[in-house]
């Protein structure tokens, strides 16, 4: 069984940083794909970015592109989730995500293991 716990978020200016955790609960760390995910109110969730496999290259949701860095320290069992030049666009909830199945990195559904969410608000 595999557990997933977000945080960090928190209320930041537009233009800000902040850095999201996802700590995982997990044997073998090493081989999870984790993505990220968020919800805005009022919308569905939506791919933000993702580990092609356990470390490997990184995918970025276009809109994130550029602004945010994915990371991950596998002896600490915790992806990190660098976000620069925050938007008020970016304001959502923002979910952690793992599997060991590679591929369909943007596919919610593919993912078996989630976390419970953080909050990132961008003011303007």
């Amino acid at each position: 069984q595999v557990q997933l716990v977000e945080s960090g978020g928190g209320l930041v200016q537009a233009g800000g940083s902040l850095t999201l955790f996802c700590a995982a609960s997990a044997r073998t760390f090493n081989s999870l794909l984790v993505g990220w995910f968020r919800q805005a109110p009022g919308k569905e969730r939506e791919f933000v970015a993702a580990f092609n496999w356990s470390g490997g290259a990184t995918y970025y949701a276009d809109s994130v592109k550029g602004r945010f860095t994915l990371s991950r320290d596998n002896a600490k069992n915790t992806v990190y989730l660098q976000m620069n030049s925050l938007k008020p666009e970016d304001t959502a909830v923002y979910y952690c995500a793992g599997k060991y199945v590679i591929g369909a990195l943007a596919q919610q559904r593919s993912y078996r293991y989630w976390g419970q969410g953080t909050q990132v608000t961008v003011s303007s």
